[in-house]
């Protein structure tokens, strides 16, 4: 079941919105995804109700109050704002305490600064109820915080997919855990690879957070992605420029024989199709390779070459 969004996010209005603001924004969002305009349109269809959905919590003050501070648990069968403030009050003294998250809020003081702190961690609703756990009039449990770190790979390595180990240090215990990861064909610098379980640890056997890897590609010198499209230089023979011919070509798949038209010029452009990187989101679809011409220019000529190319400049009347 897909977890529900939050209901300021549907209307598009900030958490401090007044109810003017709500209004109209309801207003606005209802037109655009009204059937009248968007016919038998499933997708439109859902959306509206979403509208409707947040627009009857936040346009109703004790319900919208009720929602700030419990999220949808407010709203499920069998709710307990006793018991709620309870848990709550539970979970706000094992974040002060630290110890149980691996980190400690200094500064803010106060109910209104937990709040906060939990809403950016966690959102608002459903994030909420993961926050306290599965049963949210049961006991107390967290999931333990997520953790981001930096991997830096090779070029090819995030055209063709690799699996990489690296080392973790903890921050508080100094420890040093080493871990696998595959890195999928096809990611970029500011890529984000998560691993399940392998964050900050849960309190209460709760859980473990995600460790979250933002990788950094390195560059391969001649080359440049851009997107799924790749270009590098391809430097042939001043007579194959010429006459044409075939030349043999490197590419992060193999060699390719490339053919080369007669009178090809310098900086004209060959596309090889499917031999630049793969999408992450369709493994079937490749980029191309572009390559950048350039043409060699003979240095050192034999006397004989030399003449040659003498009559074939008068030839030609250059």
């Amino acid at each position: 079941m897909a977890a529900k969004r939050d209901y300021y996010e549907i209307l598009g209005v900030d958490k401090k919105a007044e109810a003017a603001a709500i209004k109209r924004a309801y207003r606005g969002l209802a037109k655009r995804y009204h059937p009248d305009i968007n016919g038998s349109d499933s997708s439109a269809e859902e959306t509206l109700k979403e509208i409707n959905e947040a627009y009857e919590v936040l346009s109703d003050e004790k319900k919208r109050a009720l929602y700030d501070r419990y999220g949808f648990m407010a709203f499920e069968p069998g709710f307990s704002e006793e018991a709620a403030e309870r848990q709550r009050q539970q979970a706000k003294s094992a974040y002060d305490r630290g110890g149980d998250f691996g980190f400690h809020f200094e500064t803010g003081t106060g109910a209104d600064f937990f709040d906060d702190i939990f809403g950016d961690l966690f959102g608002a609703g459903a994030g909420y109820q993961n926050a306290y756990g599965a049963d949210p009039y049961g006991s107390y449990s967290a999931k333990g915080s997520d953790v981001e770190a930096e991997i830096t790979i090779g070029f090819e390595e995030a055209i063709l997919g690799c699996d990489k180990q690296f080392s973790l240090r903890n921050g508080e215990t100094g420890a040093e855990q080493k871990l696998q990861v595959h890195i999928p064909a096809g990611v970029d610098t500011g890529s984000r690879i998560r691993m399940k379980g392998q964050g900050g640890a849960g309190a209460a056997g709760s859980e473990n957070g995600d460790l979250y890897l933002k990788v950094v590609v390195a560059d391969k010198p001649g080359y440049e992605r851009k997107g799924q499209d790749l270009y590098t230089t391809l430097n042939i023979p001043y007579t194959t420029a010429v006459f044409g011919g075939k030349v043999r070509v490197h590419t992060l798949y193999g060699d390719v024989m490339c053919k080369i038209k007669a009178g090809t010029q310098s900086g004209s452009k060959i596309r090889l199709k499917g031999k630049g990187v793969v999408s992450m989101k369709d493994k079937s679809r490749y980029g191309d390779l572009y390559l950048i011409v350039q043409i060699e220019v003979p240095r050192n000529l034999a006397p004989e070459a030399s003449r040659k190319l003498r009559e074939f400049q008068k030839a030609s009347g250059y």
